[in-house]
């Protein structure tokens, strides 16, 4: 018994190994602008003497990086190595929970094998339309609640109910958000076993009566929007259900279906405990779509959108491919090698080459301590090693989407303060429209950067107190600067 649980551990840290591989690791990038800051300045609580409420909002409600400063405060280790070592464990845990699942829902070893190999293969798939990855390649707390939530549900199913709660709770402490999905589908499932073992209800019936009872909620009355949230708003078209496109629109109801069918399959193999969670996940599914509906079509409720119900997607994608993967290692992988390279080999090679598209100026693992390859990441490491504490950076506020940034953040990489951006600073007013206001000053401030001379630098000096400004080549006359590289100028203001 202990030498298989060694063996499981070993081939779990190889399936690790390769999914950072193939999926790659970009620390400081995307919504590593929002949740980096908070740890680093916890660390060091001289950083980011402005702008802190762009990352704040989000760190107070969660004890992620309270928990991650001080394991790097007891170990000792430095910042760069503390959060790969987190992030590496985020996916070993994963894949951990998906075993365990796979565990309770098929019989087989190759089987739960199948289905931990496909989540691996596809941990940066996209879900649907909501803009999440099943994990990112790089430290957040989504990824931390993701497990907590797989071993949740997994807890739930072997009626380990103290577990289950506990692993919640750990969910709910990391996120503020994505707790909500595998509470409510625990919920949900203990209504459907109650139903059925005190009222005897039918399957369609005991669907029916669960469905009644989650959805009768009193959705409050969202406040009205003001203009400036309306401009946050707009550039979310993901929390917005009307704009999915057709195919996001399949990655909805697809899955949906494909679990039904799968859970039909799982009845007549008698596979009890997996064909009640395949109809549990469907009328989860059908739940949150009709929420989105609710919050997305009237306009009142705008600012409702941002609680994202279709995130709920998440839970339910990483559960279908742990069935999917159960199912073709059951009856078509089944212990021919060769399948399993013909299914996993061109899998991987494919993620790869999709990830390469979106990072093609950085290394596939950005590994801690080396310095980057990307230009602009190699600027903002020269701001964190050469500029003071209380340095303010204005910078290009759509400079995360400029061809070669690689959408590399400024604020969590150079440590530095700077003025709002266009994309992650207004990630964080989408979900708390007090900010809106602010936010979509600083943005307007900076609305014709690309035609900006040395007077209106000198004019975000005087209004904002913007002391840095870094550029894009050739720069701009008149402007001392202090760094440059083939694409990047970092300068100060006179």
């Amino acid at each position: 018994m202990r030498f298989e649980k060694y063996k499981t551990a070993v081939i779990l840290l190889l399936l690790t190994a390769e999914s950072l591989t193939v999926h790659g690791y970009h620390p400081y990038a995307e919504d590593g602008e929002i949740y980096l800051p908070g740890i680093e300045r916890i660390l060091h609580p001289q950083l980011f003497p402005v702008g802190q409420e762009f990352f704040q909002s989000h760190a107070s409600m969660t004890l992620f990086p309270n928990l991650v400063a001080l394991s790097l405060r007891v170990t000792h280790v430095p910042f760069e190595f503390g959060i790969f070592v987190w992030h590496v464990a985020s996916i070993f845990l994963l894949l951990l929970a998906c075993w365990e699942l796979g565990g309770v829902l098929f019989p087989s070893a190759r089987a739960r094998w199948a289905g931990v190999g496909l989540i691996a293969g596809l941990l940066t798939i996209p879900v649907a339309g909501t803009a999440l990855y099943i994990v990112d390649p790089y430290l957040n707390p989504r990824n931390i609640a993701a497990f907590a939530g797989i071993f949740a549900v997994t807890r739930l199913l072997e009626k380990k109910y103290v577990w289950a709660l506990a692993w919640l709770a750990f969910a709910t402490s990391m996120h503020p958000l994505m707790w909500v999905f595998p509470t409510s589908f625990c919920a949900l499932w203990i209504v459907l076993e109650t139903l059925q073992s005190r009222f005897g209800l039918a399957s369609a019936q005991g669907d029916v009566a669960a469905m009644a009872c989650l959805m009768f909620l009193l959705l409050p009355l969202a406040p009205q929007s003001s203009a400036a949230y309306h401009e946050a708003a707009k550039l979310h078209a993901y929390h917005y259900i009307q704009h999915w496109e057709w195919y996001e629109l399949l990655g909805l109801f697809g899955p949906l279906v494909l679990l039904w069918w799968l859970g039909r399959i799982a009845q007549t193999r008698q596979w009890i405990v997996l064909a009640r969670a395949c109809r549990a996940f469907v009328i989860y599914g059908l739940i949150y779509i009709v929420m989105a509906l609710v919050v997305d079509l009237p306009a009142r409720f705008e600012s409702l959108a941002r609680m994202q119900p279709l995130r709920s997607l998440h839970l339910l994608y990483m559960f279908m491919f742990v069935c999917i993967g159960g199912f073709l290692g059951e009856y078509v992988l089944k212990d021919r090698v060769w399948r399993w390279l013909v299914l996993f080999v061109p899998l991987s090679v494919g993620m790869y080459v999709a990830q390469r598209s979106l990072f093609p100026a950085s290394a596939q693992v950005e590994w801690p301590g080396r310095a980057p390859k990307n230009p602009w990441a190699q600027a903002f490491v020269w701001v964190q090693q050469n500029t003071p504490n209380d340095a303010m950076f204005a910078l290009d506020p759509m400079h995360m989407r400029i061809e070669g940034e690689d959408g590399i953040g400024f604020r969590c990489l150079a440590r530095r303060s700077r003025m709002a951006d266009a994309i992650k600073d207004n990630g964080v007013v989408s979900m708390f429209p007090p900010l809106a206001d602010e936010w979509w000053g600083q943005v307007q401030a900076q609305a014709q950067w690309k035609t900006f001379q040395k007077s209106d630098f000198e004019w975000l000096k005087e209004k904002y107190g913007v002391t840095w400004v870094v550029l894009q080549q050739p720069g701009v006359a008149g402007i001392d600067c202090q760094y440059q590289n083939a694409v990047v100028r970092v300068c100060r203001l006179p």
